[in-house]
């Protein structure tokens, strides 16, 4: 089972705000996920992160997807481990 760290789209039309979330990658992307990790709200950028789930979600395997490793770089998580789908 690969675990990813990702964002969870909630909100309504047009007003998005994302949960961030552990789930397994054949999960449907707004569908049942481990663990939620903290939110980002995008029209706020607003970042809220339970820090030490997120470095033990990551020091256990789990990898972040590109954009969620570029916003864990914002409360001071620079060793956060590569994003999962770098080839993109």
């Amino acid at each position: 089972m690969a675990v990813h760290i990702r964002l969870a789209r909630a909100g309504t039309k047009k007003t998005p705000f994302y949960r961030i979330v552990v789930a397994d990658q054949r999960s449907p992307r707004g569908g049942r996920f481990i663990e939620r990790l903290g939110t980002y709200d995008p029209r706020r950028t607003e970042i809220r992160l339970d820090v030490p789930r997120v470095r033990h979600w990551i020091s256990n395997g789990a990898q972040p997807t590109h954009t969620v490793a570029l916003l864990l770089k914002h409360p001071g998580l620079a060793q956060a481990a590569a994003p999962a789908d770098a080839a993109k």
